[in-house]
């Protein structure tokens, strides 16, 4: 049985532009199909945005929200992309074009081949992505109970699995070794991604940028003990040792079995995920990251979130540089080759990126002409504990992921700047323009209220003095 989910924008052109073509279906049922299928979808011929077409071709014999497998064209960037999706409900839990998108035009088919390989192929035969199992005996494509998308053989041994190639989300069941991890989606508007990484001695979230990887979360087992392999079960994320030997858990705090764990693409947030049937949809039970300004780009470069979770940028610009990208300079150092610099300080503004350089037992002048001497470096956090003469440093080449922290933390955090552009009378008195900037939002709220209830307190009071006059 084949099942359509189709926009609601034109939706009848596009039934026309739906092509069924040729069902080679040997042993079909509605959990797998066979050797010899195909499966055609044209594609629109002009551009539409946020347009999707999905053909379900098989699915899972189970109580909803239960799997399905769908060949999907997406209108991407201006492209329309082919992949070969799985969906657990309406969230989907896999995408053979998650880390490299098959682009097409007229139309897009998927075969499963007598000689047992399955393809995505576009106009004149071209093959933008396949399993690479010819010659392995494969006779059948299945979609099994546990989400895995397989091809097995007359002997029902497996081949190939979906669960082998992980994208952002892993489901309840299945197993990911050490060294293996999850990331988000790397679309080509942004230069950003996130990842899960399961490591020897914890699983962690990370902010990759080019070569730079940040990491900005992280989950350990006690006593150094280390990991070989993670499994998502009913109950929460648990972590094993090499015996095959629990050694820690992140628990879910639902009543509800959980149905899968996902990086969000978007925010980079970490969630396990239940089923509500009273509310008909997934929810989080737990979120390793809950508050705003913990997430790695809860604002943009060269900004700050704030404690009302808005964003403030730092905008100690000269006239010539205001108006530019992103919150004012570019997002690496780029002080090198003669060009002068200056170091600015913020008090009470720190960074939730870690796994950075570090040094200890050094003064904050230290740390500063670390960064200075450094023309990679865009910024350093300085870190000072009066009441143990602990001090430590953190080099950046990123301005990224600032938050405002209370007074007296010992956290301050130096930015370089183009020699000049910090405008000379606030140079003087950057814990004034801090306060200022960095609590901008909360600054203006809290004068709107004590101007508020000043002019309540003279309403009041003329108010008075005119009854009294009246009374005279």
């Amino acid at each position: 049985m084949l099942l359509l989910l189709l926009p609601l924008m034109r939706l009848f052109p596009f039934l026309l532009l739906l092509l069924l073509v040729l069902l080679f279906n040997y042993g079909f049922s509605e959990s797998g199909v066979g050797a010899g299928y195909q499966l055609m979808v044209a594609v629109p011929v002009e551009y539409e945005v946020d347009f999707k077409g999905r053909a379900f071709l098989v699915e899972t014999n189970q109580t909803a929200p239960n799997f399905r497998v769908a060949l999907s064209i997406e209108a991407i960037n201006g492209k329309y992309s082919c992949s070969l999706e799985v969906f657990l409900g309406d969230v989907k839990v896999w995408d053979s074009g998650h880390y490299s998108r098959f682009y097409i035009t007229e139309k897009c088919l998927l075969e499963l081949t007598m000689d047992g390989d399955l393809r995505l192929k576009g106009p004149k035969e071209r093959v933008g992505w396949k399993t690479g199992t010819s010659g392995q005996g494969v006779k059948r494509l299945e979609i099994q109970r546990t989400g895995n998308l397989v091809l097995i053989d007359a002997l029902n041994n497996i081949k190939w699995q979906s669960f082998n190639f992980p994208t952002n989300v892993m489901l309840r069941g299945q197993q990911l070794d050490v060294a293996t991890r999850l990331t988000s989606s790397q679309s080509n508007s942004s230069l950003f991604y996130y990842s899960f990484e399961i490591e020897d001695k914890k699983v962690a979230l990370y902010l990759n940028y080019g070569k730079l990887r940040y990491s900005y979360w992280g989950f350990q087992p006690t006593m150094n003990r280390s990991i070989t392999y993670i499994k998502l079960s009913s109950r929460g994320l648990v972590l094993f040792d090499v015996k095959y030997k629990k050694i820690a858990q992140i628990p879910s705090e639902g009543i509800h079995p959980l149905r899968f764990l996902a990086l969000n693409n978007e925010t980079g947030k970490l969630g396990l995920y239940y089923y509500s049937p009273e509310k008909g949809k997934f929810e989080a039970s737990f979120q390793a990251l809950n508050s705003t300004c913990d997430l790695p780009i809860a604002c943009r470069p060269y900004g700050i979130c704030t404690f009302s979770n808005s964003c403030s940028c730092i905008q100690l610009l000269t006239n010539e540089d205001k108006g530019g990208a992103d919150c004012g300079w570019a997002i690496s150092g780029g002080f090198c080759n003669g060009k002068e610099a200056e170091m600015l300080e913020l008090d009470n503004v720190s960074s939730v990126l870690k796994n950075v350089t570090k040094v200890v037992n050094i003064t904050k002048k230290a740390c500063e002409n670390l960064c200075f001497q450094d023309c990679k470096c865009a910024a350093a956090l300085y870190f000072g504990n009066a009441s143990t003469d602990e001090a430590e440093c953190y080099l950046y080449k990123l301005v990224l992921g600032l938050k405002q922290v209370e007074k007296g933390t010992g956290f301050s955090y130096m930015v370089k700047v183009p020699k000049g552009t910090v405008k000379n009378h606030e140079r003087h008195n950057v814990k004034r323009w801090v306060f200022v900037v960095a609590g901008g939002v909360d600054g203006l709220i809290i004068l709107l209220l004590v101007g508020g209830f000043g002019y309540w307190l003279v309403k009041r009071r003329s108010h008075a003095l005119h009854s009294r006059a009246s009374t005279t």
